[in-house]
């Protein structure tokens, strides 16, 4: 027989275009008035009332960013009764542009919604059948969000310079017959079609869709397809029928619609994404009883919960009816690179216990299917907050290296396991197109030891989530000969099976690295500084407020710190603490930090206002977890005293700092030349490498211009050396200090090097005014040591990378993410470098000609992208890094938090005993609060610092009766002998970074 298998399919795609028009073979214009609101969005009541002006299709509105409410009116035509009409409101759609351009929320006069309109979803249904003469009248809130143009700079994401042009057109506003007979007729040819596309050329099967697509062809009178279509599917119905073979691939679908909190639309954007995709999946649900919708992110609900309680009524339904499921447990879908300990653990705090209070849920997997990589200290907050698995598939996005598991154990740095997938779908927005299901099923990793993965089905980004056209093709694909088996399922469902069967998965140890968007470590400083600085207020905040309850009976500040967590961790989210979203998310990022800065400092002052008297006295509160200057942690009291250290000018020029611990020289260039260790009389530096070193790099990334660096950059760089100025500070009575200036192309910069009195190391205060464009800022710190990895922080510890680029994975890491310190060591000696805000960095290291080893430790300052911001970054900055000489893994983490929690001046009255003494400085305290449940118990979080086994005795400093083990939601856990009861305390024994929360119940006289 001939082979003209080709031509069929070539003439399959034609036919169809001729048979989608005539899903609506009839239709009426609807009449259409509208009226823009002024400004910012406005309450439903006020847009549902305000006055209109008619419009004809075809008409512009919309300008950037505004909002324009529309109201559609018609009559339905009494000869369509008995049949299905819907409302097609088309508001200028880009079919290709789902979630990033207009969109609209459809509401009946009374305010209730109706569903969301997006250009994959376009209708409103108004009858089914109708009787017709029907009266039709919907208002739509519709949003004239601007399509940010990727990779190119814009003013289009700043309210201020977007100008007032409409940007769309009204398209089709029409009453129309629906025909489902030719819908389903197309969901049909779709599936077949996709399906035929992707099996091999020989198999049988294929020949027999060809067929029977061919028959089914033949059958639709092109002239008459409304008429035709019942005996076009009749030809399909026999190879639809077919069904998959046993050990078919089984797909668990999961209707989805991945919302960015923020990215290329602010925040207040996300809030109405969010009312328009759940009114959308609500009535998809009512639609279809096999469909079930999950969606991540507390915060999101709660935004309709305070702003949209006419949806979310809807959806508080939908959840107790078991089919919207509340899914990862976690306020937002966060970055987990950056954020700290403390941080990580209150997402899934705050997440969890917003899920259990609204909805009586419990979520026992992380949902992170966007997120940037995965710190690895993650799996151990995941199963300290009651959690046992994790999702995500933005690993399969690495540029170099393919992950060798779909399905495995993730191992933490603890040793804490997860159960892991990744979808092999490869994307989060699964369209149930049959190229994305035998992609999946052919690309799936673990074929021949587990047989099912999961596929996140909708559209999303900006929202819209699953449609009706999805929902069709998930249900012919269910048992489909040449197909996986695809079925609407439950995350935790999914994840109980997986797990069950497969019983001794492959195990993946340290951090997931995401082999691309590296920059997103450095990209918007100031987000980043707002961050790191709210983390270690709240953590201030509470302490002291604690201590204030305890000890003076002061109101404890649980609404405050409440909100205010929730704002810092909503900032976390993954595109705004990276630092890739439009400008006016950043803009408003650096406000709220400031305002929330103000608030935690008004909190932290007026705690320690009760706790020690007048703010005039001898007694510093000290904040950081170690004791200072002969403060303990947690207390207020004298500070040991101070003695001047010395300055003196260098004779090659420049000067030299000595407080007998350190020998500092400075040249003329306001470098540091050398840095020597009095006490183990050892130079840190490398002959004539200078640290304290500015690098400039050109950096024009491939794409992604926010989030991207590539290995290319460090071609061209520029040492900054030449100095505008270098001079000593002779005034300060417990400092060493030299100040020098620089310029540079549009940018000048300060920096103060300071040496205090008995400190083992040396502070870099570096102020930028920053008008740089498409360039990458380095501060440069080589050091003589010879190592073959290094340590960097994380959440509850520290991980080891290698210096060297042995394999194409560690290739790939040339830039990675630190919290508060960075510490490269031989055996007996090492160097850490802290920070007070900055994450990513790159360390690199060279043998010279004496046989040496440079191991350089470059901390990444600024960037300047063009997108989507294109002023990123510009402006003035402040970082402050230290560089000790002689430090162990104990000193890096000590230095790590003095940086960051600078005791309190001046000091006050009256001495403040801490609330908890521990004797062992491995074991370091991460929290102290009071419980969230209002008891007045006490909570103590700590973890084991160093990366060895501890002991400790942990002494409360007040009445305590008793105390539990807990999770990181204050509950009880089983009793262990990890903590246990002794006369003065409690005897903790830790794993090597383990967390553990204890709390403390207090004797009523106390409480």
């Amino acid at each position: 027989m001939h082979d003209d298998r080709r031509l069929l399919e070539d003439r399959f795609g034609r036919v169809l275009d001729r048979i989608v028009p005539a899903i609506y073979p009839e239709s009426v214009p609807l009449r259409v008035s509208i009226w823009d609101a002024p400004d910012e969005p406005v309450p439903v009541a006020e847009g549902l009332a305000a006055p209109r002006t008619a419009v004809e299709s075809g008409a512009r509105w919309g300008a950037p960013w505004g909002t324009s409410w529309l109201t559609v009116e018609g009559t339905v035509p009494a000869e369509w009764a008995g049949k299905t009409v819907e409302a097609i409101i088309d508001l200028g759609f880009d079919r290709n542009m789902t979630g990033f351009q207009c969109e609209g929320l459809v509401y009946r006069p009374d305010g209730s919604p109706v569903k969301g309109l997006h250009p994959r979803s376009q209708w409103v249904r108004i009858g089914s059948p109708v009787a017709g003469g029907e009266h039709v009248l919907l208002h739509v809130e519709a949003a004239a969000n601007p399509v940010i143009p990727f990779f190119a700079p814009t003013g289009l994401g700043e309210k201020s310079t977007a100008g007032h042009e409409p940007q769309y057109r009204l398209g089709r506003m029409d009453l129309a017959v629906f025909d489902d007979e030719v819908w389903q007729l197309v969901q049909d040819l779709e599936v077949l079609g996709e399906l035929m596309h992707e099996m091999p050329d020989d198999p049988a099967r294929r020949y027999n869709i060809v067929r029977a697509l061919e028959r089914a062809l033949d059958a639709v009178d092109l002239q008459d397809v409304n008429g035709s279509a019942a005996a076009a599917r009749a030809c399909l119905v026999e190879v639809l029928a077919a069904p998959a073979v046993p050990s078919a691939h089984r797909i668990s679908a999961v209707g989805h619609a991945h919302i960015d909190s923020a990215w290329l639309w602010p925040l207040r954007e996300t809030v109405r994404k969010v009312a328009r995709t759940t009114a959308n999946m609500t009535a998809l649900l009512e639609a279809d009883p096999e469909f079930v919708f999950a969606m991540s992110q507390a915060a999101q609900y709660d935004f309709i919960k305070q702003h949209r309680p006419e949806v979310y009524a809807r959806v508080k339904q939908a959840v107790a009816e078991g089919r919207f499921v509340p899914a990862g447990g976690m306020w937002v879908e966060s970055d987990t690179n950056m954020p700290g300990s403390e941080a990580m653990a209150r997402q899934f705090v705050h997440g969890k216990r917003f899920f259990l209070e609204e909805f009586g849920i419990e979520n026992r997997e992380a949902w992170l299917p966007d997120t940037f990589g995965f710190a690895a200290g993650l799996p151990q907050i995941i199963k300290a907050a009651g959690s046992e698995w994790l999702l995500t598939q933005k690993i399969s996005w690495s540029q170099i290296n393919q992950f060798p598991h779909h399905t495995f154990l993730w191992e933490g740095i603890d040793g804490t396991r997860i159960f892991t997938h990744f979808p092999p779908v490869d994307t989060y927005n699964c369209t149930m197109h049959g190229r994305e299901i035998a992609h999946a099923a052919r690309n799936f990793k673990d074929k021949g030891r587990a047989s099912m993965s999961l596929a996140p089905t909708g559209f999303g980004d900006g929202g819209g989530g699953t449609t009706r056209e999805m929902v069709a093709k998930a249900a012919r694909m269910r048992n489909l000969e040449g197909s996986p088996k695809v079925l609407w399922d439950k995350p935790a469902d999914f994840f109980a099976r997986a797990a069950a069967e497969y019983e001794n998965p492959p195990v993946w140890v340290g951090e997931l690295y995401l082999e691309l968007h590296r920059a997103t470590l450095t990209s918007q400083a100031k987000t980043k500084q707002g961050n790191r600085r709210s983390e270690h207020l709240l953590r201030e905040a509470e302490l002291w407020a604690a201590t204030a309850t305890v000890r003076k009976n002061a109101d404890y500040p649980y609404e405050a710190l409440d909100r205010l967590w929730k704002t810092v961790l909503l900032h976390q989210f993954h595109d705004i603490l990276p630092g890739s979203s439009i400008a006016w998310v950043h803009r408003e990022a650096e406000q709220t930090y400031a305002r929330v800065a103000e608030e935690l400092g008004a909190l932290i002052e007026q705690a320690q206002w009760i706790l020690g008297g007048e703010r005039v006295g001898p007694n510093v509160f000290n904040p950081t977890p170690h004791t200072w200057r002969g403060v303990r942690a947690g207390a207020a009291a004298p500070v040991d005293p101070v003695h001047r250290c010395s300055v003196a000018e260098r004779p090659a020029g420049g000067f030299i700092l000595d407080n007998g611990l350190l020998r500092v020289e400075i040249d003329a260039r306001g470098l540091l030349v050398s840095v020597f260790d009095h006490e183990h009389r050892r130079e840190t530096l490398p002959p004539d490498s200078p640290a304290n070193l500015l690098q400039l790099h050109q950096d024009l990334p491939n794409s992604w211009d926010a989030w991207d660096v590539d290995l290319f950059y460090r071609n061209r760089v520029t040492d900054l050396t030449d100095a505008d100025f270098v001079a000593a500070d002779t005034d300060s009575p417990d400092a060493a200090i030299v100040r020098t200036g620089r310029s540079f192309g549009s940018s000048k910069v300060e920096q103060t090097i300071v040496l205090r009195t008995g400190a083992r190391g040396i502070e870099i205060d570096t102020s930028i005014d920053w008008y740089e464009t498409e360039k990458f800022l380095k501060l440069a710190f080589p050091l003589d040591i010879h190592a073959d990895r290094y340590a960097s922080e994380t959440q509850f510890g520290h991980l080891y990378r290698p210096t060297h680029i042995n394999t194409s994975w560690e290739y790939a890491k040339f830039e990675a993410c630190n919290h508060r310190f960075v510490h490269v060591a031989e055996p007996g000696w090492g160097v850490a470098i802290a920070n007070d805000s900055t994450y990513g960095h790159d360390v690199t290291r060279t043998v010279r000609p004496d046989g040496g080893t440079t191991t350089t430790l470059r901390a990444s300052l600024l960037r300047a992208p063009r997108f989507p911001d294109p002023e990123t970054d510009h402006g003035s900055h402040y970082f402050r890094h230290s560089l000790t000489p002689g430090a162990s893994i104990g000193d890096a983490v000590r230095e790590g938090y003095r940086i960051n929690l600078i005791p309190s001046a001046p000091g006050v009255a009256e001495s403040v005993d801490p609330l908890f003494t521990i004797d062992n400085d491995a074991v370091v305290t991460s929290a102290v609060k009071l419980a969230d449940d209002g008891s007045g118990d006490v909570v103590l979080r700590v973890y084991e610092a160093h990366g060895g086994r501890a002991t400790a005795l942990v002494s409360p400093g007040f009445d305590a009766t008793g105390f539990t083990v807990c999770d990181l939601l204050e509950r009880p856990l089983p009793p262990g002998d990890s903590a246990l009861q002794e006369p003065a305390g409690v005897r903790l024994r830790l794993r090597p970074f383990q967390l553990m929360t204890l709390r403390f119940t207090r004797s009523p006289e106390t409480s």
